[in-house]
Parts: C-alpha cells; sequence; structure tokens
C-alpha cells in the first residue's frame, strides 16, 4: 500500500456525513426491523408484566448491521469515500503492523533493511492518521520514534522511505 495525500477537510467533511448517515440509517433500520418483527411473531403486551420482545428488537438491531455493513461494502469503491475507505484501509495495515511490531523493532537493531522500511512506513503513515484525526496528543512520540528510525537509515548510509514498503515485507516477521 502506497500512502496518499489526503484532503483533511474534505477528509473530515466527508466522515462526519458519513458518520452521521450510518448512526440515522441504523436507527431507522432497527426500529424499522424491530417494529415488522415485533408486528409478526411478537407477544401482545401486558400492562404491567415485560413484553417478552426483546430478541425481536435485538434480532432488527443486528439485520440493521447487517444491512449496513452490505450497503458500505457495495459503496465504498464510490468517490465520496475514496478517502475514508483510504484511510480504512490504512488503519488496517498499521494494526497488522503493530502485531508485529516487537519483532520488527528487534530486526531494525540489528539493521535489516526491510524492518527499517516497515518502520519508517508504520511511523509515517500513523503520522498522516494522527494529523487526519486530530490526534495531536502522542504525535511528538510518532515523530521522535520516525526521527529516530530516519538518524539509523542514515547512519547506515542507506536511503530508505516510506514507498518502498509492500505488505509482503510483514512475512518476514
Amino acid at each position: 500500500m502506497k500512502l496518499q495525500h489526503i484532503d483533511k477537510a474534505l477528509y473530515r467533511s466527508n466522515m462526519n456525513l458519513f458518520m452521521m448517515v450510518l448512526v440515522l440509517a441504523l436507527i431507522i433500520c432497527s426500529l424499522g426491523f424491530g417494529a415488522g418483527l415485533i408486528a409478526l411473531f411478537g407477544v401482545e403486551a401486558v400492562p404491567g408484566e415485560p413484553t417478552g420482545n426483546f430478541h425481536w428488537n435485538l434480532l432488527g438491531v443486528i439485520l440493521a448491521a447487517l444491512l449496513c455493513s452490505a450497503i458500505v461494502y457495495q459503496l465504498k469503491t464510490q468517490p465520496f469515500l475514496k478517502e475514508i475507505y483510504y484511510v480504512w484501509q490504512l488503519k488496517q495495515l498499521q494494526n497488522r503492523i503493530y502485531r508485529k511490531l516487537n519483532k520488527i523493532k528487534a530486526a531494525a537493531t540489528s539493521n535489516d533493511i526491510n524492518a527499517l522500511i516497515t518502520l519508517l512506513f508504520y511511523f509515517t503513515s500513523l503520522r498522516q492518521v494522527y494529523l487526519l484525526d486530530d490526534n495531536t496528543l502522542t504525535l511528538s512520540a510518532v515523530d521522535k520514534e520516525l526521527t529516530q528510525v530516519q538518524e539509523q537509515c542514515e547512519a547506515l548510509g542507506l536511503t530508505l522511505s516510506a514507498e518502498q514498503f509492500e505488505v509482503e515485507l510483514l512475512a518476514g516477521f
């Protein structure tokens, strides 16, 4: 995966609108499915006693989540969701790298080129996502880690960049 430039204002506005529409769709579909299932299969309410329709409401929520997931899956390649889908994929890849981060860092101390490339990509992509999501609390720690990896590459006389990263490099760790 290659890092892409993302317009932060466009990403934030699209993300906010997407989240609002998704939440509203989940609420409306959950209520609709729940009410429909209760109308078809529910127990009639007796004053002062529980209706026993909890499982129909729960099934309505599950059906709504499945429907919304299927719709988002179908629409993920639309231009409106381009930036959102890219950041989502990037976060998934960061999670894959994070699960192997201790091994990657250990290999980087041994000057493993693939480990250094992976770390450059990881910290550069973390920085990008943190800036897009306005997560500035831990940005200084990421910048520090990125600077250390860049200095290690310079000390070794290597000209490495995050653009050299390929997902296949993770198989080595």
